[in-house]
């Protein structure tokens, strides 16, 4: 066989094998890692698909219905799209953000019991910013720091 030829059998063989590994890589296991995401009422209709499988689940965090448990490291609050509900028990400290009314997006599954099981808690927030000016009073210099603690700004 000619050096050329050698050479060609070489390329394609390793063309061959780099086109397998790639394929294997690209095709094997994709399913398991990808994370849906879902809004409450779609995880209502869809609770059985949903146990077992991880899911990002958004929604508003519903007044009233936060409970922080220091002592457990245990927040426990109801989640809404304001057509359907769904209790969530969430491990781990919650953001310094993290309020009633506030949109959340907790990654996790849904227990046999119905509650949404998560350790991983994002708060959606506004992407402004908005710097105070050298000359605001103090009462507007209050009312926009409060505006940015309530999510408004």
């Amino acid at each position: 066989m000619s050096p050329t030829a050698s050479r060609r059998l070489f390329l394609v063989g390793a063309l061959v094998v780099a086109g397998a590994a790639l394929g294997a890589i690209s095709f094997g296991n994709i399913g398991e890692n990808l994370v849906y995401y879902w809004d409450v009422s779609q995880l209502v209709e869809k609770r059985a698909q949903a146990a077992g499988a991880v899911v990002r689940l958004g929604g508003q965090v519903k007044p009233g219905s936060v409970d922080w448990s220091a002592e457990k490291n245990l927040l426990r609050f109801d989640i809404t799209d304001g057509k359907q509900t769904v209790p969530v028990e969430c491990t781990g400290a919650p953001p310094q953000m993290f309020r009633e009314g506030i949109g959340v997006v907790v990654e996790g599954t849904v227990t046999a019991t119905g509650v949404f099981s998560s350790d991983r808690l994002m708060v959606k927030h506004s992407n402004e910013y908005k710097a105070p000016d050298e000359d605001m009073s103090d009462a507007e210099r209050k009312e926009l720091y409060d505006s940015v603690l309530e999510g408004d700004g």
